[in-house]
């Protein structure tokens, strides 16, 4: 439902419309593939769930992705008929058994380089923990596929300010020359919402 005191978003609609659309492994059970729709993505404790409320203004949109036997797939939120944000499944997490992270890897990759209405992707990194393997070869694989990246360096709150300079200054010379843009943000006390919200917005509104 619209929030009424929520600040108007660049174009015609708000993210706050966000509502749970449905969850799909396979194409067949995708939304269908026109307009434009924005996905996340990170490794298992990057904070997307977190992350995906807040840019919402919602206090458990995401709270579905985390219901037993829904976090293997893509769990779709609907803005308006036209605009979608996608929850990806986390990555990395070393609990998971080999042959399922090969699944994962195999329907995340198709979606990546199938889905014509994907205009961008957030990538969420810790800010404690940023740029692990995993999070450098889903980069390179996204720069494969010309696949607009922006990273959110979640958990800012955890660190002090000199700390956090260091560590932007750090990602931001790793993605230099790449166009992947990186920034601080914090779900709780909502450091770098509106440059978040911002970019994905601007995605949302390509033709």
């Amino acid at each position: 439902m619209h929030n009424p005191t929520q600040k108007k978003d660049h174009g015609s609609f708000h993210l706050g419309n966000a509502s749970y659309q449905g969850s799909a492994v396979h194409p067949s059970r995708f939304p269908p593939d026109n307009g434009a729709e924005v996905a996340f993505a990170g490794r298992s404790n990057a904070g997307k769930s977190s992350a995906l409320n807040t840019l919402c203004n919602r206090k458990a949109l995401a709270r579905i992705s985390r219901t037993p036997g829904r976090t293997q797939m893509l769990n779709f939120f609907a803005i308006d008929d036209s605009h979608r944000l996608v929850d990806l499944p986390g990555y990395g997490f070393a609990r998971v058994p080999e042959q399922t992270r090969r699944k994962w890897k195999m329907f995340i990759e198709s979606y990546l380089s199938r889905r014509r209405s994907l205009k961008g992707l957030i990538l969420l990194m810790d800010v404690r923990h940023p740029m692990k393997p995993d999070d450098t070869q889903f980069l390179n694989w996204c720069a494969h596929h010309q696949i607009p990246v922006h990273v959110l360096l979640t958990k800012s709150d955890k660190l002090r300010r000199g700390k956090l300079r260091e560590t932007l200054r750090a990602v931001r010379a790793d993605l230099d020359g790449s166009g992947t843009g990186a920034q601080l943000f914090s779900a709780r006390d909502r450091t770098g919402l509106d440059e978040a919200r911002r970019v994905i917005v601007t995605w949302l509104s390509a033709r």
